[in-house]
């Protein structure tokens, strides 16, 4: 099967952050749009999260650890374990999770 991203309408994160996400049985893949200054607040969740930085530069902490991702870094986020970020850049991000996002469906 074969998706055209633009076409899945954009669902607002919070202020700054918005993304299209694609899913499938078992996980969802997210293409996100960063806009610089946003903060993701600091949350955990039942999904294993694997963040791709496709442009940009976003400061993580990850379990009380600071991360600062550039264009091209990849990081896994453990299930439950609790991490935000900033942007420092406007950012276009991969997100995968497993299982699937049901909450962004």
């Amino acid at each position: 099967m074969h998706y055209i991203l633009k076409n899945i309408p954009a669902k607002q994160l919070t202020e700054g952050i918005s993304g299209r996400y694609l899913h499938t049985q078992n996980s969802t893949m997210g293409l996100i749009n960063v806009d610089k200054g946003a903060v993701l607040p600091e949350h955990a969740h039942i999904h294993e999260q694997i963040t791709h930085m496709i442009s940009g530069k976003l400061e993580m902490v990850i379990n009380g650890k600071i991360q600062l991702l550039e264009t091209g870094m990849v990081t896994v986020i453990p299930s439950n374990v609790l991490h935000s970020a900033r942007a420092l850049t406007d950012c276009v991000i991969v997100d995968t999770f497993f299982p699937v996002r049901e909450d962004y469906k």
